[in-house]
């Protein structure tokens, strides 16, 4: 589910080492986020930035290789605390496609705050 090992364990890891309890990131778009890009490889992970940087992968059934960094800039549920930006080896994607994913991964953070019965 979440490529390079980093989710919620590093979150809770990175929070013990320094000695912080609350992360000022949304946890369901910092899962979502994993979730809706798990064909990419995780290169760096900053929950206390809210910075998420990947690495060129191919979605199931494509043939463009894509690379991402989403800013996750507040710990609202909100599009306004999402910020992604998406780029082939030719450079950026065209900002439907932005959209488009940032829509995916509002949509799956809503599902998991659903889930866990809090709407």
């Amino acid at each position: 589910m979440f490529g390079g090992g980093a989710g919620p364990d590093a979150t809770r890891e990175a929070s013990r080492a320094r000695g912080v309890e609350n992360v000022a990131v949304n946890r369901y778009l910092w899962s979502a986020t994993f979730d809706t890009l798990s064909f990419l490889p995780v290169e760096s992970v900053d929950p206390f930035t809210g910075v998420i940087v990947f690495g060129y992968g191919t979605p199931p059934g494509g043939s463009t290789s894509y690379r991402a960094t989403v800013l996750i800039s507040d710990p609202a549920l909100d599009a306004r605390s999402l910020n992604v930006a998406i780029a082939t080896r030719g450079g950026p994607v065209a900002t439907e496609t932005q959209r488009a994913v940032e829509d995916a991964i509002l949509g799956r953070a809503r599902e998991l705050r659903i889930a866990d019965g809090l709407l």
